[in-house]
């Protein structure tokens, strides 16, 4: 019996094995692609060893418009649409966790829908409204679009990392003569670095994988971000050029690769409360 229970365990740990190895096959044989035809002077779809090694890929791409200029872009909505939506949700989030009211429940379910609602479905009326106020084909536009629609996420995440941040310790700061924003901006947020770093890589990785607001918002080529300018890899015809794709690609991702290295300390750290709350 103990046999037949040991090898029952055994199996099903090598089918979980197996299907892990399967998930991980599948996200390693998209980066093996990008990485393998970045270097490859006969790229195709096909995973599979260079023909040959060349830089030639990256040498074409590697220019002010193909990819400076549209990289440059992107940090300037992405960052600056990160910024305003961090700044935005600490200042939304701080009374929903602070103060108790009748609204808040029926408040967080609100934003909990809007999560929900696809960008296609507001693009049009938020277009309209863009060429009412004389905000499309502007930067600043794209960056308030930006940061309005993932700000409703945005205040759910901070909302519940501020609630781990115990109250006693805000109020030894008022006796003081502190004053919320005071308390908020000089403990709080320090306290819940986890949670700020949180919310700034998600907010920044979704704008920066955003295609289709800034491809309607922005009209002026100068203006487009990288997520939009790597459309122009797909010739006419069906004709890509995959080895210029995949270079563009490795660019591409190494500004969020950075962000992540920079904060992956304070996303493992936890809560730095230490000792100063004896209960």
């Amino acid at each position: 019996m103990a046999r037949t229970l040991a090898s029952r365990r055994r199996s099903h740990r090598l089918a979980a094995d197996a299907g892990l190895l399967a998930v991980a096959a599948a996200f390693a044989l998209p980066l093996a692609w990008v990485l393998l035809s970045s270097v490859d002077p006969h790229a195709n779809l096909q995973v599979k060893a260079p023909d040959g090694l060349t830089w030639s890929n990256f040498d074409a791409i590697l220019t002010s418009d193909i990819t400076f200029t549209p990289l440059l872009n992107s940090l300037i909505l992405c960052g600056g649409a990160t910024l305003l939506t961090v700044v935005c949700a600490a200042l939304a989030a701080y009374p929903l966790s602070r103060f108790r009211s009748r609204l808040n429940r029926p408040f967080l379910l609100t934003i909990l829908f809007a999560t929900s609602l696809p960008i296609t479905a507001i693009m049009v009326p938020v277009y309209a409204l863009f060429v009412q106020v004389n905000l499309i084909d502007t930067m600043q536009g794209t960056i308030l679009f930006f940061a309005a629609s993932q700000l409703p996420f945005a205040i759910w995440l901070m909302k519940n990392f501020m609630d781990g941040v115990p109250r006693e310790l805000e109020e030894a700061a008022w006796t003081d003569g502190a004053s919320s924003l005071q308390s908020l901006v000089r403990i709080v947020l320090p306290l819940m670095g986890p949670g700020v770093a949180v919310v700034t890589v998600f907010s920044f990785v979704v704008m920066w994988g955003n295609f289709f607001v800034p491809f309607m918002l922005l009209l002026t080529p100068d203006q487009m971000p990288a997520s939009v300018s790597i459309n122009e890899f797909f010739g006419n015809r069906g004709m890509v050029a995959y080895g210029q794709l995949a270079a563009f690609s490795i660019v591409y991702s190494t500004p969020v690769i950075l962000l992540y290295v920079l904060i992956a300390r304070r996303l493992g750290g936890g809560f730095a409360l230490g000792g100063a709350v004896k209960g």
